[in-house]
This record gives structure tokens, sequence and C-alpha cells, in this order.
């Protein structure tokens, strides 16, 4: 089966510095990626690599198998949609045309424009939100539209960068319910994230990074392990077993009780 999005090779440097080195990464039609590693460990730009708004210095990343560095910014823009960490939203502007911005890569169509509006704004749960301005917006209802706004996009390759961070317990499971209903139709999604356990808990598979490199990746109870976790974070940790899922739960172990 071909990747609908991969990377061969993938390096960045900025500066003289190695920012990424020698990552592959390949990612299917269905399938939900968890990014994770320390501060620094490069997701951020391992993502906007991905989504070609990044230059490599060396390797390739190829969307729905062409090149993506030979396709059109609009071409980009109907293959994959990302979502950044600090999405700017022009304060001016109400919650409905933010999110209709998601809909200009493609024709005009009023029937699929407001149909691809409904449900972006149902999913990302804004929709009592609509009429208002985005200048009057908390910092969580403000990152629930920029994912409605990637969500109208209607993307099949998505790219995300911290969905959850400014949100609460229930909007950050909402979203990832999001990310899995897109995957179960068919979408490849990419997330990076820094709760180890909801990505233990959503993905297909977690990718660590540390220092630039890929140093594992797999299924989440083969790579969330206390042995690795303290190995790329530093810390000490616990590992557990969800009784319901049978995946696995990152506890911190503070060294009072160690």
């Amino acid at each position: 089966m071909t990747a609908m999005l991969s990377a061969t090779g993938l390096a960045v440097r900025r500066g003289g510095r190695v920012v990424l080195e020698d990552v592959d990464l390949h990612v299917e039609a269905g399938e939900l990626v968890c990014l994770v590693g320390p501060n620094g460990a490069g997701k951020s730009t391992l993502l906007a690599a991905l989504a070609g708004d990044l230059d490599p210095a060396a390797g390739q990343v190829r969307l729905l198998g062409d090149d993506i560095a030979g396709l059109s910014p609009r071409e980009r823009a109907r293959r994959r949609a990302v979502l950044l960490q600090s999405p700017v939203l022009g304060q001016g502007f109400r919650v409905r045309e933010v999110v209709a911005m998601g809909r200009e890569p493609w024709p005009p169509d009023l029937v699929a424009d407001s149909e691809a509006l409904a449900a972006a704004a149902a999913e990302a749960d804004i929709e009592h939100l609509l009429d208002r301005r985005i200048g009057r917006l908390s910092g969580g209802e403000s990152a629930r539209v920029a994912l409605a706004r990637v969500l109208a996009q209607r993307a099949p390759v998505m790219l995300w960068d911290e969905p959850v961070a400014a949100l609460d317990l229930g909007h950050q499971v909402g979203v990832l319910d999001v990310a899995r209903h897109a995957c179960r139709a068919g979408a490849a999604v990419v997330v990076v994230l820094h709760d180890l356990s909801l990505a233990a808990a959503v993905a297909d598979r977690i990718v660590v990074l540390r220092e630039g490199r890929l140093v594992a990746h797999g299924a989440p109870g083969d790579v969330v392990t206390e042995a690795l976790l303290r190995a790329v974070y530093g810390g000490a940790v616990t590992v557990m077993t969800h009784p319901g899922t049978g995946r696995p739960v990152v506890a911190p172990t503070p060294a009072a009780t160690r």
C-alpha cells in the first residue's frame, strides 16, 4: 500500500545546527500517528517539513504519491490541512467567516461549502459561536475555531500541532475523537502531543523524537515503556495499564515517593 504521506531521509538545519536528522516516516490511510518527545526534540519542525512549509536540507516528502516540493500552494492545501500550535485568527472576523476560510483552496460550491462549514462547526463544538467575533472568544474557543477551519478544508491528510493544549479535558477528548473519526473515514492524521497518556489512548502508532532524531516508533504498548520514557525524558515515570482499554497510562513519579 502506498503511504498517503511519507518522509525519507529528512534533515533540517538552521543556522548550522541540526534540527532534524535522517527521519523516515510513512503514514497510511486510516492511521493516526502521534509525535511525542521533549521540548526542542523537533516535533513541530518535522510537522512543518511534512506540510511542505519548511524546505529540508536533505530528503524528500511525498504527499499522496507526489513530491510535495513540486506541488503548488493551492494543490498542497487540497491534499493536506495544517493546524498550527498558535494559529493566528483575524480579530475582526466572525467565527463563521474564519471557518469558511478553510474552503478557500476549492472552487466555490454553495452546497459543498455549506455542508463542510456545518459539519466542521459541529465536530469542533462551535455551532453556538458562529456569529461571535474572534476577538471576544476565550483561548479554548479560539483553538476550536482554528480546528473547525482545518476540518472545513476536507483534506485527506491532516497535520495538527498541539491541538488540545488550550482545551479543557472534555474538549481534549472531543478533539481526539474527531481525529479518530477522520481516520475511520479514510484520512491520515499526524498529531503532535505532549500528554503521553492521551497519545497512548488514541494513536495507532507513536513516534518518539529526541534531539532531532527518531528514536522509537510503534504501537503504544510497545513504545510507551518506563525504560524508554526515562531515557528520552530524563525523569522517573510509572507506566500503568488502563483497566478498560489495556493501553498505557503514564504518571510522573515524584522524588518524595521513590
